[in-house]
């Protein structure tokens, strides 16, 4: 296959609004193309969400183009996503930039921070085309937000500066699919409307010759082809960008008697959720997340998940009750799990001195673990390879052999109480190895902390639970506290490579490929 479009083709998905399906479509196309022997290469200038990866040189980015990148069969780089914000409340978000936090801006100062960035998301872009056969870009949002146009730099500012053409995508479940599609056409400015090469209709469930009428229209309307119509693909296995997929997934449905159970509190800075994605795809196993604490009533786990602004969120714990049932849950043995902040929530103190997290600057913690937590400005963000130290609920005594892979990504140092116990020995830090010894050894490097009773397991690593072996572990110790079989039609969860081809055979099957060819610029021998 050769090319005919100097400086690397390009081809970017935007959107009428949020959530409409293009950080999927990305992911299909980034894996449509790689299998044709393509090096292809996702990007999205900037991200906003608090799902993050954490690259093998240990920066941090959006997971979605870090899934697109994997898709792809590269390695993700933070070129990718040069620009991610965490949002942090009351109209604040962290400043990742080229993979490492700049501070907090409100959102006045950041618009007018935006122009600054204009020039490395330029040099990033150009770098991935330079290097890869084929860049396929990611826009936010919509790009027809008249009050953001003059500040954009993730939708048409980068259409215009790669004179990339545009997929304009739009998610037909919600309803009103024609509207939105003419609607953001007609409010794109002159030069914004050409780059549009076409429509891409998504989640269509039902006869597809019902919708051919609106179809016509839409050609005749706007004299721009629809490429195709990907049906409603439910539930695949891959990581969420944000939370606002919670708000689709019934979380809150009680499980069947037959199900284990696990709740997950749901506070309004969760981060990281995806930590409990792995646990969603086991077969007879319901995830709810959770806000008052009658919910968690029944829960053979509940979680404690990552946090954007720890102190905050343990004061809103507090406020909603979660406090002394928790306790009670820990007292009576029953399992309680924390993930990075909720590990931090269920030890005995937290400092933030520096305020580096919320203008709160300590708190007692739940008291449940033997660990204290100081805040620093300086984050850690390393892929890590763990091994158990003293067997848990989490990860029990016949994993101890098994190297276990997950990433540290917290601000500040946790510190386990002299003679308490660690679940987890470090035994590499970003490829480096660390030294090992007896479980008492002062010399190696451990993580997370253990209750008294055992009820109670904290660890700083997120992504653990992407472990085939710590995910079966955990449920078959459920499942024996239960006296529930295992499921007699469990199917093995598929692998990554599994489900991008399963999402890519949909969508290159939806698409008319030959007609993006042509549009991208790809000409087959």
């Amino acid at each position: 296959m050769s090319t005919t479009q100097q400086g690397g083709p390009i081809l970017m998905v935007q959107g009428t609004g949020s959530s409409v399906g293009k950080s999927l479509l990305v992911t299909a196309l980034c894996r449509i193309y790689s299998r044709r022997g393509l090096k292809v290469a996702p990007f999205k200038a900037q991200n906003m969400a608090l799902n993050a990866h954490v690259t093998l040189d240990g920066l941090e980015m959006g997971r979605a183009q870090a899934v697109q990148a994997q898709a792809a069969g590269i390695e993700p780089q933070v070129r990718m996503n040069p620009v991610l914000l965490k949002p942090e409340g009351n109209r604040r978000s962290q400043v990742i930039v080229m993979g490492r936090s700049q501070g907090t801006l409100d959102a006045q100062a950041y618009q007018a921070h935006k122009n600054q960035l204009k020039p490395l998301i330029a040099q990033c872009l150009a770098e991935l085309r330079a290097s890869h056969d084929l860049v396929l870009i990611e826009g936010a949002g919509s790009p027809a937000e008249i009050n953001l146009r003059a500040d954009d730099i993730v939708n048409m500012h980068v259409a215009l500066l790669a004179r990339a053409p545009v997929l304009l995508a739009a998610d037909i479940d919600r309803g009103g699919v024609f509207a939105a599609l003419v609607g953001t056409l007609e409010l794109l400015a002159p030069a914004e409307r050409q780059r549009v090469a076409g429509f891409v209709i998504n989640k269509f469930r039902g006869d597809l010759a019902l919708l051919q009428p609106g179809l016509d229209f839409l050609q005749q309307r706007t004299g721009l082809p629809v490429l195709g119509v990907v049906p409603h693909l439910g539930r695949l296995h891959l990581p969420e960008e944000d939370s606002a997929g919670l708000e689709l997934r019934g979380s809150n449905a009680r499980a069947p008697r037959q199900h284990l159970e696990v709740a997950v509190l749901r506070y309004p800075r969760l981060a990281n959720f995806d930590d409990l994605g792995p646990l969603e795809h086991e077969a007879e196993v319901t995830v709810r997340y959770v806000t008052q604490p009658h919910e968690l009533h029944g829960a053979d786990l509940v979680v404690l998940p990552g946090s954007k602004a720890t102190l905050a969120d343990l004061a809103w714990l507090r406020q909603q009750g979660f406090a002394e049932v928790l306790t009670h849950r820990a007292q009576a043995g029953l399992p309680i799990l924390g993930i990075c902040g909720g590990c931090q929530m269920l030890g005995e103190h937290i400092a933030d001195l520096q305020q580096v997290e919320s203008p709160h600057t300590e708190a007692w913690g739940l008291g449940l673990l033997p660990l204290t937590t100081h805040f620093f400005a300086e984050k850690r963000t390393r892929q890590v390879e763990a091994q158990v130290l003293h067997p848990n609920f989490l990860t029990p005594a016949e994993n101890t052999a098994t190297p276990l892979k997950g990433y540290w990504l917290h601000a500040g140092q946790t510190r386990l109480s002299p003679g308490a116990l660690a679940p987890l020995a470090i035994r590499q830090v970003a490829g480096q190895p660390q030294p090992a010894g007896p479980s008492d050894a002062n010399t190696q490097m451990t993580d997370g902390a253990l209750s008294a009773n055992g009820a109670v397991v904290g660890t700083m690593l997120h992504g653990l639970l992407e472990n085939d072996s710590v995910r079966q572990g955990l449920l078959a110790h459920l499942r024996r506290l239960r006296a529930l079989p295992h499921p007699q039609h469990a199917r093995p969860v598929p692998n990554p490579a599994q489900v991008f081809d399963q999402l890519a055979d949909a969508v290159e099957q939806a698409l008319n490929m030959t007609q993006l060819d042509r549009i991208i610029g790809l000409e087959h021998p």
